[in-house]
Parts: C-alpha cells; sequence; structure tokens
C-alpha cells in the first residue's frame, strides 16, 4: 500500500517540463504571446495549460500575472496551437476563459518543454 501511495505522489507532484517526442525541427514552427482572461487564476489553469500543451507536443511556458489574467507563450505547428488554443478557451470544468489574445512572436530555437513560470 506504501510503495502505491509513493508512485501516486510521484505521479501527482513529480515536475518533468520535458515533452517527450517533441519535434525540434523549426521549419513550419510558429510562435505565439497569449492573455487568458477572466476565472483563470486559483482553479489550476496553468497546470491544464501546461498538460494540454505537453499532450499536443507544444513547447512554451504560462504565468499567473497581479492583474488576474494569465500570460503564456506557445509554440508548435499553426494546427497545434489553433487546437492548443480551443482547449484553453474550454478551459477545465473549474476556470472560465472570458477572453483569449494571442499574437504571433519569434521562436524560441532549441525549446523542447513546457513550464509553469512563477
Amino acid at each position: 500500500m506504501i510503495s502505491i501511495l509513493k508512485n501516486l505522489w510521484r505521479t501527482m507532484f513529480t515536475v518533468n517540463d520535458e515533452i517527450e517526442g517533441v519535434d525540434m525541427d523549426m521549419t513550419g514552427k510558429i510562435r505565439k504571446a497569449a492573455r487568458a482572461q477572466g476565472r483563470v487564476q486559483g482553479v489550476g489553469f496553468r497546470f491544464f495549460v501546461q498538460t494540454e500543451a505537453k499532450k499536443a507536443k507544444v513547447t512554451g511556458w504560462v504565468k499567473n500575472e497581479s492583474d488576474g489574467s494569465v500570460t503564456m507563450e506557445i509554440q508548435g505547428t499553426p494546427e497545434q496551437l489553433t487546437n492548443l488554443e480551443e482547449n484553453i478557451k474550454k478551459g477545465n470544468g473549474f476556470a472560465k476563459v472570458s477572453h483569449l489574445d494571442s499574437s504571433e512572436i519569434p521562436i524560441v530555437n532549441g525549446e523542447s518543454q513546457f513550464a509553469i513560470h512563477y
């Protein structure tokens, strides 16, 4: 029983920002800066964004802002980013995104993770 609990603890709280299978070739990739507004703090939104980004093999980061919004930079193919943005707009059941703005910015070469910034 104790080993099961230890494995559960490791699974839930071990931070591994590396994304398995991420394509390091920057050909065809774009990067966007985005800002989510609404009920996006105190509801697991950053972890949700990180989880969805890792599933989509998108790199970047997400961060809470002092004004109650959440900012992020996301990098991948246009299709990957469109799908991720759609999932972000839907939220995790606790979050409610009322507005999501994004704009294209220069890519970051060699990025292989999606991190939560504090």
